[in-house]
């Protein structure tokens, strides 16, 4: 299996668990049918179109292949009708981010190396696919994007850590697709533990118990 089939098969799996999110938080916001589907679009695609316009390939794929529009679609309809109606919705939409913050920081990666992009370059890349939906969904629902909260639980991290399994195992002989499917299911556990042990990033040295800054 060639690594842009890999691409391909991550990024729809991919596309409908981050649109899934989107629309669950959609919902949970108490919007409408129209902001749900706009929500999902966002979540689904903001991502994957910063990365294409980053790396040159023009038009993004979500204007060139109707399978990235139809999917996020498909999955604002589906979850506007079936989501489970539970009290504790909000992780839910957290779960669905993590699955969707595995694959996309993986099939991020993997365009890169495509395209010829150094290791970091790539591994970069792999978390700005990942994070970029996410921030266009908090910043649309108006709620402070997960990726600059204070105190928020690991979420860049784990994505930095995926891309940097794939953009070290493109160096070696290991099958792709499996290294990229591992690679997924790293971040997707990484974040879950994460954000049950609410582990956080350092922040900035203090000495003496008293803030430098200040």
């Amino acid at each position: 299996m060639s690594a842009r089939t890999v691409i391909g098969i991550l990024e729809l799996v991919g596309l409908y668990v981050f649109a899934t999110s989107g629309a669950l938080m959609a919902i949970h916001k108490r919007f409408d049918l129209v902001g749900i589907v706009v929500l999902a679009m966002l979540t689904a695609l903001g991502g994957g179109i910063l990365r294409d316009l980053i790396i040159g390939d023009t038009p993004p794929a979500a204007f060139t292949n109707v399978n990235y529009l139809v999917i996020p679609l498909v999955a604002a309809v589906v979850t506007f009708f079936v989501h489970p109606v539970v009290q504790r919705l909000t992780f839910t939409v957290l779960v669905f981010d993590a699955a969707g913050l595995g694959l996309f920081c993986v099939t991020g990666t993997l365009k890169a190396l495509e395209f010829h992009l150094g290791s970091l370059q790539a591994v970069l890349l792999g978390i700005t696919t990942a994070v970029g939906g996410g921030v266009l969904r908090d910043i649309t629902a108006r709620e402070t994007p997960a990726l600059v909260q204070v105190d928020t639980d690991l979420y860049s991290i784990p994505a930095a850590a995926g891309a940097i399994v794939v953009a070290a195992a493109h160096h070696t002989d290991l099958a792709m697709p499996v290294v990229a499917t591992a690679a997924a299911v790293l971040v997707f556990l990484f974040r879950i533990v994460a954000m049950l042990r609410h582990w956080t990033a350092p922040r900035a040295w203090e000495r003496n118990g008293r803030n430098l800054a200040s």
